[in-house]
């Protein structure tokens, strides 16, 4: 195959720093992949397949044009042949940073933009041709980053003598419901650095979708710029983004939980916005809107098991030490026992998660959500809390879970 001699061309590289403790991190994005130009002249050495094709598993929420929502979605599939491009559509965002990885190798980093098709996979990729025998299924794994950027998928591509295999889905579904702390605003990262990516992959062996959107309230209402609340905008495809009301307008897409993997544990983390004075919701409300939300949740996935995360709310200083804040406390917890009481006693469908004592003052970010240790901390309590509640095993066996956490001491001369 001539694919060495396909116009090839890098891509730029994205502008944004990652800080460690104030310092630059190196090389902070390692992977940047190419763009390749399929033509009537070399079409014949690739084998084309649409957005639509059944070997394609979408992660996350996508729409009928095939564009991406909300936080970390992504795209999986497995792969024979040498070769593995991915073409985006129009509607993909100047630049996004994406992440992939083959099997469980770490995972790589690429910007991608509208209208262009990128050569992922070559027989020089990390990873590429390690499995046993020659030429077996071998996975590619491919996720969106950031919370407010998207892209559309035109299609894929594999070598002529290759081709793309459905991966099936594990058995168990986690569904993330938040805002900017579970969308993974300031982490390191941002989608895959959030305790919600480090829950769901932290398992290993369940699916999961991260509906969270930094700024919005749960009450619906506008904050911070967001049209609607998530007892609104979580029951459609799309999030509050301005992209998606350039695309969308007042009419986005309803999502359709039947045609979907159905969730059997479902987080909400969400009050953090509401309580924001400049907003203007009452307690009342937030506790009226909370009970909303969790019977819609009921309505479609009676199923599911629901967890509610109480809400740090950032720490102070209180004399000469620091204590956490706190939000919405009674009224979550009042949420709680109503659907542990009354006609929904005895149901034991609602969980009350407190994260009190989880977190300190240092692990939060100078941008008032959690550092990259923060999130991995909150991740590594709601693991062995779910794994405990509902009998969940850890399928996890090596392959990272968060990107360049490598850090240690090599004095050894003390």
């Amino acid at each position: 195959m001539r694919v060495l001699a396909i116009l090839l061309a890098l891509v730029s590289v994205t502008v944004a720093e990652i800080l460690q403790n104030g310092q630059l991190r190196a090389n902070p994005y390692p992977g940047q992949v190419g763009t390749i130009a399929i033509t009537a002249s070399n079409s014949s050495e690739w084998k084309a397949y649409p957005p639509n094709a059944t070997e394609l598993s979408y992660k996350g929420r996508w729409d009928s044009k095939y564009i991406s929502w909300w936080s970390a979605p992504g795209l999986k599939f497995g792969f024979t042949g040498d070769n593995v491009a991915i073409s985006f559509g129009n509607y993909t965002d100047a630049g996004v940073l994406v992440a992939y990885r083959v099997d469980g190798q770490d995972w790589q980093f690429s910007n991608v933009t509208a209208n262009a098709t990128y050569l992922f996979i070559t027989p020089s990729t990390t990873g590429v041709n390690l499995t046993t025998p020659a030429n077996a299924v071998q996975t590619f794994e491919m996720r969106v980053t950031n919370w407010a950027y998207g892209v559309q998928l035109a299609g894929v591509w594999t070598s002529c003598s290759g081709g793309l295999v459905k991966i099936p889905n594990h058995p168990m579904n986690i569904e993330i419901i938040g805002d900017s702390l579970s969308a993974g605003q300031y982490a390191t990262y941002e989608g895959i650095s959030s305790y919600s990516w480090g829950l769901g992959e932290g398992f290993g062996n369940v699916e999961f979708s991260i509906t969270a959107y930094p700024g919005i309230c749960l009450h619906d209402s506008r904050c911070y710029g967001n049209l609607r609340g998530q007892t609104y905008q979580w029951l459609h495809t799309s999030d509050t983004s301005g992209r998606a009301i350039e695309i969308w307008g007042d009419n986005p897409e309803l999502w359709n939980f039947t045609a979907h993997q159905q969730a059997n544990v479902v987080v909400i983390n969400l009050g953090t916005n509401d309580n924001n004075t400049s907003n203007n919701i009452t307690g009342p409300e937030f506790y009226q809107s909370y009970i909303q939300m969790i019977e819609e949740v009921h309505s479609v996935w009676p199923k599911a098991q629901i967890i509610l995360i109480s809400l740090w709310n950032g720490f102070g200083a209180v004399g000469n030490t620091y204590a956490q804040g706190g939000a919405f406390i009674t009224e979550i917890y009042q949420v709680y026992q109503y659907f542990n009481s009354g006609k929904y006693a005895n149901q034991d469908f609602v969980y009350y998660f407190n994260t009190t004592g989880i977190l300190q003052h240092n692990d939060i970010n100078p941008q008032y959500h959690p550092t990259d240790v923060g999130h991995v901390k909150l991740a590594s309590h709601l693991l062995q809390y779910i794994k405990m509640q509902f009998n969940f095993t850890f399928g996890a066996t090596g392959p990272e879970v968060q990107h360049d956490t490598l850090y240690w001491n090599d004095e050894q001369n003390y």
